[in-house]
């Protein structure tokens, strides 16, 4: 298929942006959460999984985008309130979906969830796009230094109220105090006194974007595309060793969004950008071999909202139409998956796996005839 979008538009971008979101729908849609493969689960709570690199590559991939989405206006110096208002506008669709997807579908609100994986990216892309269009690279560099380093003290330093001594335990930790104090009962149902995408958390969060933007803006620059990547690979490998020191007295933790956590995965982020962007953007230009496998993963890359937000409605839909089998009643998702993975596979996590893996490949089926027929839904 020509490839017809703007030059402005990194191919490699795109790709990298469907595997991260194909990747976030496989761990989100086991076939049975009871029998999932340990790398499809998140950590319990300090180290990591592949799962926990998911949202902060995507967030990274927010932070890129960024720049490319806003470059022109901020070269033309149109960063007014025309620009802003489209910034908070879209910020506040995002946030409405995730709350959306919460409510869905008791609508009870006085229990439901306020924070969430749409509202994190809401947050995270109002905060970066402002600072994107307002400052300079040193002054994000500095942003990132001073969220990283402010958190870290944050949580290691200040005595946590009622508790009396800073700690990073799940229910006593600063963090899911201050989740308790603001949003008491509108919190994670696993644990209803915490939450993974809690306010305080946010901070860092917004330093795993602002690394993107960086990272956007030396894709955007007139160095060599060699340089770009060696730049990228020598970034990506000194950031991720910085996590694993910081680790050892910082634990990298995905639920805190600890410093070390945004240091490790943005870090493995570049590295894996580095890799697409060489590949496909650079060596594809003369050895279109490189670049015929991307179109299913360009076809996630430029809905992925879309498909991230119909991923979560969807199953819950089918479980709203009730079936019956053999004398019970269950939801219609819980009856396919019994009648059409249960019943063919001996092993319970190979059958949950292959549930999974399905409800990629009608994604990709669904996505990549939208992608032929140029229907791209923006949020």
């Amino acid at each position: 298929m020509a490839d017809k979008r703007p030059a402005a538009r990194l191919l490699s971008l795109d790709v990298f942006r469907g595997i991260t979101v194909a990747g976030m729908i496989l761990v989100n849609n086991p076939g049975d959460w009871g029998h999932v493969y340990a790398p499809l689960l998140h950590a319990p709570w300090h180290g990591w999984t592949p799962t926990d690199l998911i949202f902060p590559f995507f967030l990274f991939i927010v932070g890129v985008s960024i720049t490319f989405a806003l470059g022109r206006e901020k070269e033309g110096g149109n960063g007014g309130r025309g620009v802003t208002g489209k910034i908070i506008r879209r910020s506040l669709v995002l946030f409405g979906l995730g709350l959306f997807l919460n409510l869905f579908p008791k609508f009870d609100f006085a229990t439901f969830r306020i924070p969430g994986v749409l509202q994190r990216i809401a947050l995270v892309y109002l905060a970066c796009s402002l600072i994107y269009l307002r400052t300079n690279t040193r002054t994000q560099s500095g942003l990132i230094a001073l969220l990283l380093i402010g958190y870290w003290l944050l949580m290691t330093v200040v005595p946590v109220p009622g508790v009396g001594y800073a700690n990073l335990e799940p229910t006593t930790n600063l963090g899911a105090w201050f989740d308790r104090t603001l949003l008491a009962g509108h919190l994670w149902a696993s644990s209803k006194v915490w939450d993974p995408e809690g306010l305080l958390s946010t901070m860092p969060a917004i330093a795993t974007g602002l690394s993107g933007v960086l990272v956007g803006t030396l894709l955007r620059s007139g160095r060599a595309e060699a340089d770009k990547v060696a730049w990228l690979f020598a970034a990506g490998c000194l950031s991720a060793l910085g996590g694993v020191i910081w680790g050892s007295f910082f634990p990298i933790n995905k639920a805190l969004w600890t410093s070390s956590f945004v240091l490790l995965t943005s870090g493995l982020a570049m590295l894996g950008l580095a890799l697409c962007y060489w590949f496909i953007d650079v060596q594809g230009q003369t050895k279109p071999g490189y670049r015929r496998w991307t179109t299913p993963f360009v076809a996630f890359g430029v809905n992925a909202i879309t498909v991230f937000f119909l991923s979560g409605l969807i199953p819950r839909i089918l479980n709203m139409i009730h079936v019956a089998s053999d004398g019970t009643e269950m939801g219609a998702k819980e009856w396919m998956y019994q009648t059409f993975f249960v019943s063919f596979f001996t092993d319970p996590y190979q059958a949950s796996l292959a549930g999974a893996i399905t409800f990629i490949l009608i994604w990709v089926a669904v996505l990549w005839w939208m992608y032929a027929k140029k229907i791209i839904i923006k949020v």
